[in-house]
């Protein structure tokens, strides 16, 4: 990068400027290493989208946007309203007002055509980065070819309506600046970074070759492209959490039992010990922020509670007792409505018993939730799937089982943004989501029929999501006449 002189002169002490000194030199030849090693991936990103200089100065110019003639669903009222508009100034809601208030000059003009309008839906549990690669492919792809497949379901994520999702293991830091800075189009992304196991907990996918592991040895391979943080003891599991924070983690997963998802585990067991998971809870909280874990089976989850976590991902084996004791702690529930094998990739040998027993449990574990009055965020966790990520809103709609349609709604907009909040002054997007007010998100979408009587429409997002709008910008514009513009404003 730095040339003034040759090299043998530099070796020889070559004075003559500071571009020969020993210093910059070595941070010349470090940036040229990282460079050459990064190249295609920042080329792979930057190819999804345009660059941020132009999306921030657009996003400066932007004029006055208001939004007429709609049915209002607002995140938490379970009622449609109508006689109202919407003044979207610098991708918020400047103002909710009635209708008929007119428009400043040079304002655009969104007309609903009397459809309805809702806030940007939100996913509780997302992995943006294993989607849609089988585990295969993620061990063995290039990391470019992962990172161009991850930013393209990205972009098909907020096709289906969803601006926001919470995600909960993978190494999502890169791609979530990219989005945010204009350079590939998705969702908000509230990246938890590596999950935090043990060994041989769920999310330790290494290689039999790996083991024995030796405390501050090399990395594995899933370690190193930052998918799992593997901790055996309190101390291990406070370098991993503040590791995870200092990449910029808006909250920690750590994993309290077996998954589906690896095969060498099964949902009865337990992982951490209790003085582990508190080692993780005051680490997280050092940073004003909170753990989640993984936890199926009342025994992982009593053991979580006790450590002062503050939400518990799936715990679809969970008993009375333990739904009772998450009520009384005012711990979330973040999970599932998996009903079948349609809802998760295939699945053989001892992961296919773990869904089983999954899917036996899921309606035990919404009566409890829904008696025992537990905080619930919705979210759908699909993996390893570009076919089955495609079912994201087909979950939403199978939450009609347990809930009304206006309940669950409210669940996968406002509700999921309360649970986003407990990331406290470490959330990335600081401000109202999930709901549609003064001051909040524009993140909108117009919808070809009423979701407060039928949540199978976001089973059909291509047909029944007419527009769907992040930050103020419209990303799909269907309305009869309107011309669909990527990432440009409505007009």
């Amino acid at each position: 990068m730095f040339a003034c002189v040759t090299d043998g002169e530099a070796d020889a002490g070559a004075a003559s400027c500071t571009c020969c000194q020993p210093t910059l030199r070595y941070a010349d030849q470090r940036i040229t290493h990282e460079l050459s090693r990064r190249g295609m991936l920042a080329g792979a990103v930057a190819g999804l989208g345009f660059a941020p200089t132009a999306y921030a100065q657009a996003a400066r110019a932007t004029p006055p946007t208001i939004v007429t003639n709609f049915q209002l669903f607002d995140g938490k009222t379970p009622r449609l309203r109508g006689g109202q508009s919407l003044r979207i100034e610098d991708g918020r809601i400047k103002e909710v007002a009635a209708a008929g208030q007119g428009a400043p000059e040079g304002a655009g003009l969104v007309d609903c055509g009397g459809r309805v309008l809702m806030p940007g839906l939100i996913d509780a549990h997302w992995h943006v980065m294993f989607s849609s690669l089988s585990p295969v492919q993620l061990m063995t792809a290039d990391v470019g070819f992962i990172f161009l497949s991850a930013g393209a379901q990205a972009e098909r994520t907020l096709m289906r309506g969803f601006t926001t999702v919470r995600d909960l293991g993978g190494p999502s830091f890169a791609l979530k600046k990219a989005i945010d800075s204009g350079l590939a189009v998705g969702p908000r992304i509230y990246p938890c970074g590596a999950v935090v196991t043990t060994t041989g907990g769920h999310g330790d996918m290494r290689m039999n070759s790996d083991v024995p592991r030796s405390p501050g040895g090399p990395q594995s391979q899933i370690e190193s492209m930052g998918a799992a943080a593997i901790a055996d003891s309190a101390d291990e599991v406070r370098l991993r959490v503040r590791e995870q924070l200092f990449l910029g983690a808006s909250q920690i997963k750590m994993v309290g039992g077996g998954g589906v998802a690896s095969p060498r585990t099964t949902l009865d067991m337990t992982t951490f010990t209790v003085p582990e998971l508190r080692a993780g809870v005051e680490a997280a909280a050092d940073r004003n922020t909170y753990v989640a874990v993984h936890a199926y089976p009342p025994a992982a989850i009593r053991r979580a509670v006790e450590a002062g976590v503050q939400c518990i991902e799936h715990g679809h084996l969970m008993d009375e007792a333990t739904a009772k004791l998450m009520a009384d702690k005012g711990v979330w529930l973040s999970t599932q409505p998996f009903i079948d094998e349609s809802d998760n990739a295939p699945m053989t040998g001892q992961s296919r018993t773990n869904l089983l027993q999954v899917l036996a449990g899921t309606p035990n574990m919404y009566g409890y939730a829904r008696k025992y009055g537990i905080k619930t965020a919705w979210g759908s966790d699909l993996l390893f799937s570009s076919e089955v990520t495609e079912r994201q809103g087909v979950l939403l709609s199978h939450m009609s089982r347990w809930y009304s349609n206006a309940e669950a709604l409210r669940m996968a907009t406002a509700g999921n943004a309360e649970l986003l909040a407990l990331s406290g002054p470490r959330n990335p997007y600081p401000g109202k989501l999930g709901v549609i007010e003064d001051g909040a998100y524009a993140d909108l979408l117009v919808v070809a029929g009423d979701p407060l009587q039928d949540l199978n429409l976001f089973a059909n997002p291509d047909k029944n999501l007419v527009v769907i709008m992040k930050d103020g910008r419209i990303h799909k514009d269907a309305r009869s006449g309107a011309a669909a513009t990527m990432g440009s404003v409505i007009e």
